[in-house]
């Protein structure tokens, strides 16, 4: 497991502070960023839950604003987002058509939302290490 999920299972965990998917993926890779974990936990808050109104899914923008960070903005690593969630989703990737699809299912939202959190933070490794921004 590498220290990014970790970092991320520790803060999806937290019960002194409710981290929400954006944060939860942006966070952990605050040192990557050259910039400190409070910082991106404000930029992050107004994205959970869809942008607050069912958006797009926060692990996705949190990605999204990962990728931005570190540089990487071409339509390459962005297709390849954009790819695993709606390959793994039926397409989907706003909040509330994923937690629907997940009630239907009888899944249990938090596990859902934790989930999607650690799918999408190992598909913004990947990009970044192929990017050799990680090692």
């Amino acid at each position: 497991m590498s220290i990014y999920m970790e970092r991320a299972e520790k803060l999806r965990a937290c019960t002194e502070r409710h981290y929400n998917c954006a944060q939860s993926v942006l966070v952990p890779f605050a040192d990557v960023l050259g910039t400190d974990g409070e910082i991106l936990y404000r930029v992050g808050a107004n994205f959970g839950s869809g942008m607050r109104v069912g958006s797009v899914c926060g692990a996705v923008t949190g990605a999204l604003m990962v990728l931005g960070l570190a540089g990487v903005n071409d339509s390459a690593a962005l297709q390849t987002l954009y790819g695993e969630v709606r390959e793994k989703h039926d397409g989907l990737m706003n909040c509330s058509d994923l937690l629907r699809v997940n009630k239907e299912k009888g899944g249990d939202r938090k596990v859902h939302c934790d989930d999607m959190v650690y799918e999408l933070l190992a598909v913004t490794e990947e990009i970044l290490r192929e990017r050799g921004i990680i090692a």
